[in-house]
């Protein structure tokens, strides 16, 4: 009688303990196509993971984490789609690589001359996914959800292996740039190619090409300096090149308290991986001018030339891109006006043109 009565007092005790009291463990696979030496890799494990870890214990979960990078599972480009069907739960959706499937994600690379804040950029990225619908209808659309931690390029510079004191200097040479950054030679005169990192240092070196689009963080680890070794800073912009994501089946299964951990851990991913872009920049121009490279900055009278001379890609590519229901339009002015809200001084005004 004793032992029943201990039962049902038992019973009816843990009726009341919440659900969340329970420790619940979860699994994730993290997949990226690059290698932990970028520092978008390095802040998811040396912050995103210990972070959402502790932020699950303390919420009463556990989480085991798989860390897939360099390809393992997902070379460049193919992470959207490993996360979308389930390969991976979370993983870095880079839209730079993915601009079909992510289109409007891309509008900093449409709007060069805005500003060379990357921690500006980041900040006013981040808010878009978080207060405008058109930048998150994407994700789900292909099945994945936006965590956050945006990935920020530093400022665009230019390096050629000839000094440059006016846009004259250009014609005629043969310019490489990454993706829609080709679109930034228009109207210089310039030649421009199609090229990027793992190339630029041989190219240059053979004569392919007589410069480059780069940024200082790259340009210093690639010994570019060596072969373009004249440095231009035009102000070319700070550019957002994607973020991480979960899939979304995944994602709303887990409790609120999950989703929160995650939430924490992007932010703080985001923080420490900004702190240390801004100190890498300084710290690779600082190498590569004691390396024996001429760093400049273009005179206001080039800088300004250059952007009058380019076509309004941004507006052709608003325009594509809202032929296909979206609106990138929309995204475009908001973005302008966020950045000039937050003290930047866009050479153009890509939205109102």
């Amino acid at each position: 009688m004793k032992l029943t009565t201990l039962t049902l007092t038992l019973s009816a005790a843990l009726a009341t303990v919440p659900v969340a009291g329970f420790a619940d463990s979860f699994n994730a696979t993290i997949a990226a196509g690059h290698p932990p030496v970028f520092r978008w890799i390095r802040m998811i494990s040396e912050v995103f993971v210990p972070t959402v870890s502790a932020e699950m214990q303390a919420a009463g979960h556990s989480i085991t984490f798989s860390e897939q990078y360099g390809g393992a599972i997902a070379k460049v480009g193919e992470e959207l789609e490993t996360v979308e069907v389930g390969l991976a739960e979370i993983g870095t959706c880079q839209s730079l690589f993915d601009p079909a499937k992510l289109a409007v994600q891309n509008v900093t690379y449409y709007t060069p001359f805005v500003s060379p804040d990357l921690r500006k950029v980041a900040t006013v990225i981040d808010a878009m996914h978080a207060e405008l619908p058109a930048m998150t209808e994407a994700y789900g659309e292909n099945n994945v959800v936006y965590i956050g931690a945006p990935i920020v390029i530093d400022d665009y510079l230019l390096m050629t292996n000839f000094p440059v004191s006016g846009l004259g200097d250009l014609d005629g040479r043969k310019i490489a740039a990454p993706g829609a950054a080709i679109n930034w030679l228009s109207g210089t005169g310039a030649v421009g190619v199609s090229g990027n990192l793992t190339t630029y240092y041989n190219e240059l070196k053979t004569g392919v090409y007589d410069g480059v689009i780069v940024f200082a963080s790259a340009a210093l680890p690639g010994k570019l300096f060596e072969v373009a070794p004249y440095i231009t800073k035009a102000g070319l912009g700070a550019q957002y090149a994607g973020s991480l994501c979960a899939n979304k089946d995944w994602y709303d299964g887990l409790p609120a308290s999950a989703q929160a951990a995650l939430k924490t851990g992007a932010d703080a991913a985001q923080t420490w991986y900004v702190d240390q872009l801004e100190a890498a920049v300084t710290a690779s121009l600082d190498a590569m001018a004691g390396a024996g490279a001429t760093i400049s900055d273009a005179p206001d009278a080039m800088r300004a030339a250059w952007a009058a001379g380019m076509t309004n890609a941004a507006a052709e590519w608003a325009a594509a891109i809202d032929a296909q229901g979206k609106d990138a339009t929309g995204v475009l002015s908001d973005y302008m006006t966020r950045m000039r809200d937050a003290g930047a001084q866009p050479l153009r005004n890509w939205d109102s043109e």
